[in-house]
């Protein structure tokens, strides 16, 4: 057969004196006995899904190998040899595979990751296992099934070169010197010459549940009882992981209306089934439904770590008995009776300026020890500060010498200065020093004042 033109040329000047071959890595190993150890499932989803659409049939893949990963945008991956003997050998396995996703995309087998992508996206329903013909098999694909730019694949064809098997015929170090060495590390983990490790696929787990009653529900006390099991449910899921939950979503249909839609938000990860069901009743207290309940739904938010702490020894309110327990169980209920817009929390903002380190946010009951690390790792250390700030500094009268007044009398400095100069990055810069001072009846006070301009005194809060 007549050699192509591009490719002679380019067989030519790779045998032109170019610097010496490149060593053999380390990691390359002989790729029937990196191929022998797997066995990759690739699915091809036509046409390409969303990424939501490709991370739900990762979720289905998963029934069938523990190890699946996402090749974007419409590869699905699962490694399958630890799955045979479960399914009932290769050709169950395939069949199985090949019935459940037949209306959404083609399945191949190859000994390797990359070698099973490159026979899906060409199309071919191929289910190779013999890592000896693993070459031969692919040589005639098309360099397009690798996922190579636009850019690198001209180039390659511009020499002739446009299939898997003239590719991998180029001598090594002139393929890597004039085409890259990620290219020819591609070319390694397609044959199985270097290992080829995937990215898993960790599905967001998440408790969601449907049900429709025998009856159209119009009381709060049957609502409950139809959704009691469905807490347990959710109990059990929860118990399992070891994870609680801090936002849960009841959404009610009718007939002829708009759902109406329930979120319970908590102050401390929760799992229990009857402190969720007491809190559902409390808030189902305070809505009106405007139509009979025809079908009910049940959706929990993200599941976050819930260590349970030992219970004390002492019960709460007896001698030696903390209240710590009751406090986000006070905080749970007073958002659901006077609703979460009027119940809030303070975080702790990582920023120097005096009104901008505290900051309104959910109220959500953190774990001793998460609250005394957060506290070691402040970016600052600041001086004693009142508990309360003016919500604007207020400006005080001056002496003759321009010392501090306050109500006409001087003010005594006890402890400072303490300088701020910061903010300039936001447009709200700042530059203060702060003191401790006593009024003429002994109360302290936190006072600054300017250091640019009238350089004037201002208070800015008491001390308790």
């Amino acid at each position: 057969m007549k050699r192509h033109s591009g490719t002679a040329a380019l067989f030519d000047a790779l045998q032109a004196p170019v610097p010496p071959r490149l060593p053999p890595s380390p990691h390359l190993e002989s790729p029937v006995r990196v191929a022998a150890r797997q066995l990759w499932a690739a699915v091809r989803l036509q046409p390409a899904p969303d990424a939501a659409g490709l991370q739900r049939q990762a979720g289905r893949a998963l029934q069938y190998s523990s190890r699946v990963s996402l090749a974007a945008p419409d590869i699905v991956l699962l490694e399958v040899r630890g799955s045979l003997r479960l399914f009932g050998g290769l050709g169950s396995l395939l069949a199985q595979l090949r019935g459940h996703f037949h209306q959404v995309g083609v399945v191949s087998m190859a000994p390797t990751a990359l070698a099973a992508v490159a026979l899906a996206r060409s199309g071919q329903r191929a289910a190779l296992t013999d890592a000896q013909r693993l070459v031969s098999r692919l040589a005639p694909l098309p360099l397009t099934c690798l996922g190579w730019s636009a850019q690198s694949l001209a180039r390659l064809a511009a020499v002739g070169v446009v299939t898997v098997g003239e590719a991998l015929r180029l001598p090594r170090a002139g393929f890597a010197q004039r085409f890259g060495h990620t290219l020819l590390d591609d070319l390694d983990r397609l044959v199985g010459r270097r290992p080829d490790p995937r990215v898993p696929f960790v599905p967001v787990e998440r408790f969601a549940v449907r049900f429709e009653p025998s009856y159209e529900m119009t009381g709060n006390a049957a609502l409950l009882r139809e959704l009691q099991p469905h807490l347990l449910a959710l109990q059990q899921f929860l118990l399992q992981r070891q994870r609680g939950i801090t936002a849960l979503l009841l959404s009610l249909e009718h007939r002829q209306h708009v759902a109406t839609r329930i979120v319970l938000r908590l102050a401390v990860p929760e799992h229990c089934a009857q402190r969720l069901s007491s809190l559902l009743a409390e808030r189902l207290r305070q809505v009106v439904l405007p139509a009979p309940v025809r079908r009910c739904g049940l959706r929990c938010g993200p599941l976050l770590e819930a260590a349970s702490d030992s219970a004390g020894l002492w019960q709460a309110g007896e001698q030696g008995g903390g209240a710590s327990t009751q406090m986000p169980a006070f905080l749970e209920n007073l958002r659901v009776r006077l609703g979460a817009e009027s119940v809030h929390g303070l975080s702790v903002s990582p920023d120097h300026r005096p009104e901008h380190i505290s900051r309104v946010a959910e109220p959500l009951m953190q774990a001793l020890a998460v609250r005394r690390a957060a506290a070691v790792s402040m970016p600052w250390a600041p001086g004693r500060r009142p508990l309360w700030l003016l919500p604007v500094p207020q400006l005080l009268e001056q002496d003759a010498s321009g010392w501090p007044l306050c109500a006409l009398q001087r003010l005594q400095l006890l402890a400072g200065p303490e300088r701020l100069e910061t903010g300039w990055w936001d447009g709200a810069d700042i530059q203060r020093d702060y003191y401790v001072a006593a009024d003429a009846n002994g109360a302290r006070l936190w006072v600054y004042r300017q250091r640019e301009g009238q350089r004037r005194w201002f208070l800015h809060g008491p001390f308790g």
